[in-house]
């Protein structure tokens, strides 16, 4: 009797650690993949897993009850984890109510769709890429989609490098004799005269217009590199024509300056049209301007810094902010970055390059949805030329800028939580 009642103590004393055990994530450089730990915290969400994600707690890490499958699976993915047991996880807490950290709990995997037209090769989306490596399931979505009202299947939308002024990139002066331009060309009006328009510039103004209602419902939208600008120019003109007539076939109409309307943009305002169609760019918003014949810094020299919110009061923008460090090198773009001075007074500004004009990555509310824009092609290919090889993100495992991309992947499931005691 008296060795039966020790195995159950001992069993007691067994259990007990175990069940109080939790899988900690660590986002900082202990990391060894920081990548593949976004994409098992979004595999954990799917499989109805709550995970906690520590704001400013060692890089912004990921908490979760312990459960042998995710181990597996952070295994399997080669991502650095620890298990921590009930009194490590109630000094992890009280760190966090003590300092300017949070806690917020991910509850559900978003619904993902990247905007993408059928032609366009996957390496030359840097978020294509981002969920790719990490293993986050996605849908392509494009103009028949959108039009068709599909967005609100979807939690999250991203745009890249689309152009929403109907000027085919404003590629014209260097490629309109190149193949793939000329096919791109023959898609776009087709797709255009397909679904009703006379001209592409309406269509993908039409476009435009349904991608921002779409936010102002809920949405949360992510743009990158020249979708930032071209969705707001082409909001701006929709009572205007701004294309040439190279692009649309007939010519601009000469008082487009003097029509834009800024209070339909989501970040910009008081821009300047780039009224010369063999310029290879749409406006002013973008700084250093893109048809610079050699970029103004270089990547040695090139880096912007992320601002540090309060993680209690700014839970939203701490999120979008989580890196394992502070200041991150630049990146080129189609459009670069943006003119501080052009961009409105109630977004919120998370990236800089500090003591300059160039403002890299921000923020804002629409309605009921919000939009955050990050200018840059490639976190990890400084200018990124038409052709070139697609980024290994294995060899980028721990990539800053990336990080920046799946922070947003992850932000629409989060919900703040109540610390506990």
């Amino acid at each position: 009797m008296k060795n039966i009642l020790w195995i159950i103590i001992l069993l007691i004393i067994n259990i007990i650690p175990c069940n109080a055990q939790k899988i900690l994530v660590p986002m900082n450089l202990k990391q060894t993949d920081h990548l593949k730990a976004y994409g098992v915290a979004y595999w954990t969400l799917e499989r109805g897993i709550n995970v906690e994600w520590l704001l400013n707690y060692r890089g912004g890490s990921f908490l979760m009850n312990y459960n042998s499958a995710v181990e597996r699976e952070l295994r399997v993915r080669g991502v650095v984890f620890e298990l921590v047991d009930g009194i490590e996880v109630s000094n992890i807490y009280k760190e966090i109510e003590e300092n300017n950290m949070e806690l917020v709990l991910l509850e559900k995997a978003p619904s993902i769709a990247i905007y993408t037209p059928p032609n366009t090769q996957p390496w030359d989306d840097a978020v294509i890429l981002a969920l790719t490596y990490a293993e986050i399931p996605y849908d392509k979505v494009w103009d028949k989609e959108v039009l068709a009202g599909k967005l609100d299947e979807y939690d999250w939308l991203h745009l890249h490098h689309e152009d929403f002024t109907g000027q085919y990139g404003r590629f014209y002066a260097s490629y309109h004799n190149a193949r793939w331009y000329i096919e791109q060309q023959i898609l776009y009006e087709s797709v255009a005269k397909s679904l009703g328009f006379k001209k592409v510039s309406e269509e993908k103004n039409t476009v435009a217009r349904m991608i921002k209602e779409y936010a102002s419902r809920g949405g949360f939208l992510f743009a990158m590199c020249s979708a930032t600008d071209t969705i707001d120019i082409a909001l701006a003109s929709e009572n205007t024509d701004i294309a040439d007539t190279i692009y649309d076939g007939d010519p601009m109409d000469p008082d487009c300056q003097e029509r834009l309307d800024y209070s339909k943009t989501f970040a910009f305002e008081n821009f300047s049209l780039e009224k010369n169609p063999l310029i290879y760019e749409f406006s002013n918003i973008d700084i250093p301007s893109s048809n610079l014949p050699v970029p103004m810094l270089g990547p040695e020299s090139d880096y912007f810094t992320l601002f540090e919110f309060s993680a209690k009061y700014d839970p939203v923008p701490t999120m979008l902010t989580q890196c394992h460090i502070p200041v991150i090198k630049g990146f080129m773009g189609q459009t670069t970055a943006f003119k501080r001075s052009l961009i409105k007074k109630r977004v919120v500004i998370l990236g800089e390059s500090e003591g300059t004009e160039s403002v890299k990555y921000i923020h804002g509310n629409l309605g009921k949805g919000t939009f955050t824009f990050m200018g840059g092609h490639d976190p990890e290919d400084y200018t990124h030329h038409i052709g070139d090889p697609p980024t290994q993100l294995s060899l980028h495992k721990n990539s800053p800028g990336y990080r920046l991309i799946l922070n947003n992947i992850l932000f629409p499931a989060a919900k703040k939580k109540e610390q506990k005691t």
